[in-house]
C-alpha cells in the first residue's frame, strides 16, 4: 500500500513539475518574441541547456546565422553534431528565423 501512495505522489508531482516547465517555456518564448533580433541570442542558453550555456555564449546575430563561441575544438566539434537540435529549439521559441549556428573558438566564452 505504501509503495502505490508513494508511486501516486511521484506520479503527480512529475506531472505538476512537466506542468510548470511547460508553462515558464511558454512564458519565456512569449517574452522572447517581443525581443526581435536579440531574442535568438537571448534563447541560446534555453536552446542549449544550462550545463552548454555555462561554457558558451552566444555573441551575435545577423541574417539568420547565429555565432556562438566556444571555449576549444573539442567543444566546436561536439556542439556541430547538435547544431539541427539547438536550430529546432531556437527557431520554436524565437521570433526570429536561425538558419545556421556558427561556433567560434574564443579564448573566454562563458559570461
Amino acid at each position: 500500500m505504501q509503495d502505490s501512495c508513494d508511486d501516486l505522489f511521484y506520479n503527480q508531482t512529475l506531472n505538476s513539475m512537466q506542468h510548470a516547465a511547460t508553462t515558464l517555456r511558454k512564458i519565456f518564448s512569449d517574452t522572447l518574441r517581443r525581443e526581435g533580433s536579440d531574442g535568438p541570442l537571448l534563447a541560446w542558453p534555453l536552446a542549449c541547456g544550462t550545463k552548454t550555456a555555462e561554457r558558451t555564449q552566444a555573441i551575435t546575430f545577423d541574417r539568420g546565422i547565429l555565432t556562438v563561441a566556444v571555449p576549444d575544438e573539442t567543444w566546436r566539434r561536439q556542439l556541430r553534431t547538435f547544431a539541427g537540435q539547438y536550430l529546432t529549439q531556437l527557431n520554436q521559441i524565437s521570433s526570429e528565423k536561425v538558419s545556421r549556428i556558427e561556433f567560434i573558438i574564443a579564448s573566454n566564452p562563458s559570461h
